[in-house]
Formats: structure tokens, C-alpha cells, sequence
């Protein structure tokens, strides 16, 4: 009986496979139809840009994606410590998902390298003894008086960028016990089976309570309501200011970002040999056909690509800090992070090299109070956004919110620096303006996300190409 059910049920996960390559009801065609479908209206200029789609996919997909691939598979980046055990800030619920694939496998503390696992996050092999030195001391009661009047006022200002506000997430406290090391490529970014009333709140606050939008303007295809084609909602985006209007095409990028990975790596086949993890034509197609969605997904897939130039653009304007000397991907491995800080010193370079950057200047301009409140509203709402991620009940799904809306964060904050990042020094402590390694595993991992996104489209866009 058991083999028998083993092997119905073996049969039923081949049979359901097979389901999710054929297309959704309403969807055939011609062939290519399918694909016109999705990508018809994703081409040309984007708004709000002077960049164009066919340019970005050929930059990524040819030449930062494989680059950036290889070194977010490197110690200093793929090891992410984290508190998936803080409680929802916003309402009492204590439904976690109980889907085996929504489970995050934290790391064993002897397989985190001893340069990341000191608990020391700044940025020379000096100052990592030195915090690490410090926190000995502090555990022994001792005062530690060897430290030059140089590195205690360094050492006082990174403590107080930590606290800055500055920031535009709610970081977790990394000295929590509650906080673990996460092996990223251990647990990677995928269908878990969370969806339904729970996700859908999650997104839900997102959209109504932070992204500036009235309550009586109604989003497309929200649940419950009268829909009118998103005909008012568009309305509404287009007489707000750019910087609003910028705000929701980013959660909308990064929420399309989230779907794509979701709809890429999919639990096809689920047997007891082996689980099989592929591309769902129809997932995909449900979230961003023009049809089934009535002209939304081409849309969310536009913001998507917007996401894509800020986040990139934010990567060449911050490359003099990571270009000092001084600095280091530290792990412990001297030779290994001298080669990473050159490969990502090269990955810096190329994307400063995009010949068709957003210019973000057109932020915050005008009136000086009024930009300075309105960038407040901005940083606000977006850490509001990061507080949301400790209410997603599937842990696996809260890991990679976390990260990536950190991600994105640490984005807004390189932007809205410039000045200061403009003054870095070449060499000793930058006081004006620093990232925690937390800052720089998550924006780098970030990216890296929507890279994988926008080089995951071509691969949708060559199957639905044969599809009727």
C-alpha cells in the first residue's frame, strides 16, 4: 500500500507538472501570441527615463549578470544574519506558514568564516580586530585603553551612523540572540506555497497605507471593489509629484521582482525521490498577461526595469567608497578578498559605464522645506515598509522582504547622499558617510534579485514565443 500510494502520488505531482506548462484558459492563439501578450507593450522608452528596455537586457543579460552571479557566491556576500523571530508591529497574528519549503536552514556558526562571524561589520582588517578586540572587552568588564583617540572617534562614528536617521529601513538588531546567519545560496528565493489572504494583506498595506496614495483612489484589481480599469488610479499617479510617482513604481518593480522569481522557480514535481524546480508558464502568465490582468502586467513589468536603473544607478554612485584602499570585503581570507574587492571594484566600473543612467537630480528640487519634508514622508514610508516584512508569516518569503527591501533602503540612502559620498576621503575613516557590511550584503544581493528578474524575462519570452 505504501509503494502504491508513493507511486500515485508520484503520478499526480508529474500530472500537475505537465498542468502548469499549458497555457491559462483564454490564452491561445497564433503562435507568439503568448508572448506578445506579455512583452508586446514592454519595449521602447520607459517613463519618467530617458532609458529604453531593449538596452537594459542586453547590459544585463550580456554583460553584468554573469559577473554579478559569480560574486554574490562568495562568503562575504552569500552569509546574511537575520531575526525572523520579531513580531508583526502592526497587528496580532501568529500564523506561520507550516509548508516545509517556506522554512529558512540558518548556518551552523562553525560555517560562517571567522572574519564575518566576529561580529564585526567596518572596513579594514584593523578595524575588524580592533571591534572585535572591543567587544571581548566589554564582555570581561575591562576597559580597553590601547585604542588611539583616531580609532575611538571612528569607532563613536560608526556606532552613530548605525543609529542615523539616515536610514531608510528598520534594521534588525544583529547582536540578538534571535538573530542568525543565513547561507543565502542554502536558501534560495523560490515558490514556497505562501499565498492567499495572509499575502495578500501583506501587499495590501504596502499599497494602501504607504504609498501615498488617497483611500478613495481605488488601485486596479484590488479585491472587493469597483474597478474602472485603473482609469482614475492612473489619473491620480500622473498629477502627483515625480518623487511619489517614482515611490510606487518601485514597490511595484520590486513586487513584479518577487512574482517573476516565484513563477521561475516553481515546485513542479514533488515526489519522495527528488523535487523538481522550474519555470510555471501559467503562474507567470496569470501575474503579467495584458489580457488576464487587464493591461496591469506589462505595466508592473515596466517598473520593474524603472527599479532596475535606480538600483544601478545607485551602484555607480556609490563606488568611491568601496574604491579606497582602506576598504576590504572582509572575511578572513586575505587573497580571496583582495580577488572579490577587484571583481566587485570591476562590477562598480561597468555599471557606471550604462550609457543611459537615471538622473535622479529631478528628486527632491524646488522649494528646500518642502523637498526636505517630502523626503522625510519618503523615508518614512519606505521604513515602514521594512517594519511590514516581520509580518510575513512564510519565513523564507520575511528572509528575502527583508533583504530586499534593506536592499533598497541602502539604494535610497547612496542617492539621497551624493554630497557626501562626493567627499569621501581616500584614505582613514569615512565619517560622513557609511554602509554596515548588513548594508552591503543586502544592496548587493538586492540587485542582484532584479538582475535575475530581468534576465529571467528573456527566458519566459523565449517559451511563450512558441506557445500558441
Amino acid at each position: 500500500m505504501a509503494a502504491c500510494g508513493g507511486a500515485m502520488r508520484a503520478l499526480r505531482a508529474l500530472g500537475v507538472a505537465a498542468l502548469l506548462l499549458l497555457p491559462p484558459a483564454g490564452a491561445h492563439g497564433p503562435p507568439g501570441a503568448a508572448e506578445r501578450r506579455c512583452f508586446c507593450q514592454v519595449t521602447g522608452h520607459l517613463d519618467d527615463c530617458t532609458c529604453d528596455v531593449e538596452t537594459i537586457d542586453a547590459f544585463n543579460n550580456y554583460q553584468l549578470f554573469p559577473r554579478l552571479n559569480e560574486l554574490l557566491e562568495s562568503d562575504y556576500f552569500r552569509y546574511y544574519k537575520v531575526n525572523l523571530k520579531k513580531p508583526c508591529p502592526f497587528w496580532n497574528d501568529n500564523s506561520h506558514c507550516g509548508i516545509r519549503d517556506c522554512a529558512v536552514k540558518p548556518c551552523p556558526s562553525n560555517e560562517v568564516p571567522d572574519g564575518i562571524r566576529s561580529g564585526s561589520y567596518k572596513y579594514s582588517e584593523e578595524a575588524n580586530n580592533l571591534a572585535e578586540e572591543c567587544e571581548e572587552a566589554k564582555r570581561l568588564g575591562a576597559v580597553d585603553g590601547s585604542l588611539s583617540k583616531e580609532t575611538q572617534q571612528a569607532v563613536l562614528q560608526w556606532t552613530r551612523h548605525d543609529d542615523s536617521s539616515d536610514s531608510f529601513c528598520e534594521a534588525d538588531d544583529i547582536y540578538s540572540p534571535d538573530a542568525e546567519y543565513v547561507d543565502l545560496l542554502l536558501n534560495p528565493e523560490r515558490y514556497t506555497g505562501y499565498k492567499g489572504p495572509d499575502a495578500w494583506k501583506i501587499w495590501n498595506s504596502i499599497y494602501e497605507e504607504n504609498c501615498f496614495k488617497p483611500q478613495n483612489v481605488k488601485r486596479p484589481l484590488a479585491s472587493g471593489r469597483g474597478d474602472d480599469g485603473g482609469h482614475a488610479f492612473y489619473k491620480w499617479l500622473k498629477g502627483v509629484c515625480v518623487e511619489k510617482r517614482a515611490f510606487y513604481k518601485l514597490i511595484s518593480g520590486l513586487h513584479a521582482s518577487i512574482n517573476i522569481h516565484l513563477s521561475a522557480r516553481y515546485l513542479l514535481q514533488d515526489t519522495w525521490s527528488e523535487k523538481k524546480w522550474g519555470p510555471n508558464v501559467t503562474e507567470f502568465q496569470q501575474r503579467f498577461d495584458e489580457v488576464l490582468t487587464r493591461g496591469e502586467g506589462p505595466r508592473r513589468l515596466k517598473n520593474l526595469y524603472f527599479l532596475y536603473l535606480i538600483e544601478l544607478r545607485a551602484l555607480s554612485k556609490v563606488l568611491p567608497f568601496f574604491e579606497r584602499p582602506d576598504f576590504q570585503l572582509y572575511t578572513g581570507n586575505k587573497n580571496h578578498d583582495a580577488e572579490m574587492k577587484t571583481q566587485l571594484l570591476e562590477i562598480l566600473h561597468l555599471a557606471k559605464s550604462f550609457p543611459l543612467h537615471f538622473d535622479e537630480n529631478s528628486f527632491f528640487a524646488g522649494n528646500k522645506r518642502e523637498a526636505a519634508k517630502l523626503k522625510e514622508e519618503f523615508r518614512l514610508h519606505f521604513k515602514n515598509i521594512s517594519k511590514i516584512m516581520d509580518c510575513v508569516g512564510c519565513f523564507k518569503c520575511r528572509l528575502w522582504g527583508k533583504l530586499q527591501t534593506q536592499g533598497l533602503g541602502t539604494v535610497l540612502k547612496i542617492l539621497f547622499s551624493e554630497n557626501l559620498i562626493e567627499k569621501i576621503p581616500e584614505r582613514g575613516p569615512s565619517y560622513g558617510f557609511q554602509l554596515t557590511r548588513q548594508e552591503i550584503v543586502a544592496l548587493f544581493n538586492a540587485f542582484g534579485r532584479v538582475s535575475t528578474s530581468v534576465r529571467e524575462l528573456e527566458n519566459f519570452r523565449n517559451i511563450l514565443r512558441n506557445m500558441r
